[in-house]
């Protein structure tokens, strides 16, 4: 059973998750805020598996939401709902510890996988979005970084988890990895994993800041 706090500032929007949350029997809705302040209340209070996360609220708006859920430790991860194309917010969400982002136009079935998958820790991005996620965001790498920096937790990487790891920050997936090193699924995912931990990273979209911020990514890199 996977528990999720809804966080909308509409009413009818919290009402048509609520429903669709209901109708599946692995999900269970624990609580709604209307805004951010009352959002990292009730996450503290709660506790729940995920936060689905709007962006745009009155008062505090979910990046700062989610930055001070985050910043609390709980185990709590962030599913952000965007309107992505009008939203020049999202790359601060990357900053601020989300795990994921859906479009609110997503289907049922995206959104339902996409809590699963946020929830026992993976990261999840809606697949039109992934470039121009990782585009936005690089518009605030510093223009002056023009190779990996040297930082400890890259010295710890193997030269195979360092590729892994230049491929994450490309945006590409464990299937596309796979197949440009001639690896299995499986294998990938555990080199994944492993750069993880070494790097410090919550999850595969920290994994791809810490990519950009280091030199190893651009997204003219293909």
């Amino acid at each position: 059973m996977t528990t999720v706090l809804i966080v909308d500032d509409q009413p009818l929007q919290r009402y048509g998750f609520h429903l669709l949350l209901d109708s599946v029997p692995e999900t269970d809705v624990v609580g709604e805020a209307a805004h951010g302040a009352e959002a990292v209340r009730k996450a503290a209070e709660l506790r729940p598996d995920v936060v689905l996360m709007d962006v745009r609220m009155p008062g505090m708006d979910g990046i700062e939401a989610t930055r001070r859920i985050v910043a609390a430790g709980d185990r709590s991860r962030i599913l952000v709902l965007t309107t992505f194309d009008v939203d020049e917010y999202v790359h601060a969400a990357l900053r601020a510890g989300a795990s994921g982002f859906l479009l609110k136009d997503a289907r049922p079935e995206e959104l339902l996988a996409g809590i699963r998958a946020v929830a026992v820790g993976d990261a999840v991005i809606a697949p039109a979005l992934t470039r121009r996620i990782l585009d936005e965001y690089a518009q605030y790498v510093p223009s002056h970084r023009t190779g990996p920096s040297e930082d400890p937790r890259l010295t710890s990487l193997t030269d195979r988890e360092r590729e892994i790891l230049v491929a994450v920050g490309k945006g590409w997936t464990n299937g596309e990895i796979a197949a440009r090193f001639v690896l299995s699924e499986s294998t990938v995912k555990t080199h994944v994993g492993r750069v993880l931990t070494k790097i410090g990273a919550r999850d595969r979209i920290q994994a791809v800041i810490f990519a950009y911020d280091h030199g190893l990514a651009r997204p003219t890199v293909d």
